[in-house]
């Protein structure tokens, strides 16, 4: 491989997505022209989108043949990039992962790949600033960015350059890909952090740049950000059980939440037994309120209700999750 500014570093950028006809044209214009001079090839991995995202794509493609759609049956984003991987990685150094969700600086892949060079690390993820336009998703993006709802993610916070064990997907040397087995096709969610557990064990090694980061937009109601906070509940149930791995203390915390409310149903024999939700409930909204006072934002409150739909999902899922395998232990 070529040193650091060469362009002869081949990058495959995969793109998986499903119906995202409002930012795929525009994720294509922007890194079609930032990766001039570079060797690269950009695979859209479509899981059946029925809006316009194929129609914009093939277009696209027609046009530039650096471009390729990609059709992904299996309809999961790990799926996608796998097949993806299978289909062209043997022609490249790097993957880069994009969300159609998100979007990026204009040198988001260089700063990614410059990085990869200097420090020799297998994978390179990213920090994430979550940016809302409506009530609700800026609310709900509050909160993401808080310690109330991301529990000190380094990977929602960011930090100083630094070798880590988890962070959000975005530059991954092929060749580490390809040793583990890429991702773990029966993850529809929490794929990533299955999988950088797989790097570590086997060696590789990741590094936190914070020479670039992205911009992610949140679910913009309620439901959709329950039903995607259910699904990271259950993706990590199942990596600590595929893992036998032990929760960190920010995860622990959230996961007494629906114990809590399960708890609250005893109220009916002994108030007591509101207490916990109720300092639960204090707790998310004196945040909120702290927000508001302290930090001057009016969205706090706001942002502390949607913390606690965050909170009460993920619990949910992880404790679905757990019953769902010791109903299938016992039935083995």
């Amino acid at each position: 491989m070529e040193g650091l500014g060469h362009s002869g570093i081949r990058t495959l950028i995969v793109i998986p997505c499903l119906n995202e006809e409002k930012t795929i044209e525009g994720l294509l214009v922007k890194f079609t022209g930032a990766m001039q001079g570079r060797l690269f090839r950009i695979v859209v991995a479509d899981g059946g989108s029925t809006d316009g995202t194929r129609d914009i794509v093939s277009a696209f493609a027609a046009k530039d043949e650096r471009v390729t759609l990609l059709a992904n049956p299996k309809r999961i984003q790990s799926a996608g990039i796998n097949l993806a991987v299978a289909t062209f990685g043997e022609d490249f150094d790097y993957l880069i992962r994009i969300d159609a969700h998100g979007d990026y600086p204009d040198d988001y892949c260089q700063r990614l790949i410059e990085d990869a060079e200097r420090t020799g690390a297998d994978s390179v993820v990213v920090a994430m600033d979550t940016v809302g336009h409506g009530l609700f998703q800026k609310a709900t993006a509050i909160a993401q960015n808080s310690k109330l709802g991301n529990g000190g993610s380094k990977h929602r916070e960011g930090a100083k350059g630094h070798w880590i064990d988890h962070g959000h997907h975005a530059l991954m040397r092929i060749a580490a890909f390809d040793a583990v087995g890429g991702y773990d096709e029966s993850f529809s969610h929490n794929e990533d952090a299955e999988l950088d557990f797989r790097l570590r064990k086997s060696g590789f090694r990741i590094w936190m740049t914070d020479k670039t980061r992205m911009t992610y937009y949140p679910r913009a109601s309620v439901m959709p950000l329950f039903r995607q906070y259910l699904a990271y509940g259950r993706g990590r149930a199942k990596n600590l059980l595929k893992h036998r791995s032990i929760p960190k203390i920010r995860q622990m915390i959230p996961l007494a939440v629906l114990p809590v409310f399960v708890l609250a149903l005893l109220s009916l024999v002994h108030w007591a037994a509101l207490i916990p939700l109720g300092l639960w409930i204090a707790a998310c909204v004196g945040y909120g309120l702290w927000m508001a006072i302290g930090q001057k934002n009016p969205y706090g409150p706001l942002a502390a209700f949607s913390a606690m739909v965050m909170h009460l999902a993920w619990s949910t899922g992880f404790w679905l999750e757990l019953l769902k395998f010791r109903g299938r232990k016992a039935v083995s």
